[in-house]
């Protein structure tokens, strides 16, 4: 085997494994400070209350919502895990639209240490976004509850219980994760399963996608 030949199998190798971490670990892609958590903090599972700023200026609490199930997204309008969510898929906009006259309200939060309101609103009118997009920027909402990635999905039932965390779905960028032959967007399946009257029966997956930029 020449030299060259080594050096191109070695950039290959290098590359794959890239592919991997970023897709299965979370891409730190933007700059701000990554997701830091107490190792002995356990996922909370009743939902924490808040009140955050939507982009027009209006306060918005989870406290608002009672009797309803609760979509909470983080996004980061800069992360391209969640630009392929909204740019190659319209997968969030399709969703909430699809359960909003079954009592399903939909949030996004950005927790990203640099987002603005202004920004926030140039992203949600770009993609015709039905839900306030709120601002987060201190991440007291995202330290409290425990959001690690974006996008990263949250599932609040009518009593105010988590029941479902994790990824969107099992897809980066459409790639189904290693192992599984059957794309399932685990949102969908949680809010099909409690508008029909059901337990969800995948509580939690792990995100993948970009870190959340926490201000330090």
């Amino acid at each position: 085997m020449t030299r060259w030949q080594i050096a191109f199998l070695t950039a290959g190798l290098i590359v794959a494994a890239l592919a991997v971490t970023v897709t299965q670990a979370g891409s730190g892609c933007c700059p701000g400070a990554a997701a830091k958590l107490k190792d002995d903090q356990s996922p909370p599972q009743t939902a924490t209350q808040f009140t955050l700023t939507n982009y027009d200026g209006k306060e918005i609490s989870l406290a608002d919502f009672k009797g309803k199930i609760v979509v909470l997204e983080w996004l980061n309008y800069d992360c391209p895990f969640v630009k392929y969510h909204y740019e190659t898929e319209t997968t969030m906009v399709n969703l909430a639209k699809k359960y909003a006259d079954k009592d399903v309200v939909w949030l996004g939060i950005n927790t990203t240490d640099y987002a603005t309101p202004e920004a926030n609103k140039a992203f949600a009118e770009k993609h015709s976004a039905p839900y306030p997009i709120l601002d987060d920027h201190a991440g007291n909402v995202g330290r409290a509850y425990q959001a690690t990635n974006t996008p990263g999905m949250f599932v609040i039932d009518k009593e105010g219980k988590i029941v479902y965390r994790g990824a969107i779905d099992n897809a980066p960028f459409g790639r189904l994760n290693e192992g599984q032959t059957e794309k399932i967007n685990y949102v969908d399946k949680a809010l099909a399963e409690l508008t029909g009257g059901r337990e969800v029966s995948t509580p939690k997956t792990e995100p993948y996608g970009c870190t959340v930029k926490y201000a330090k």
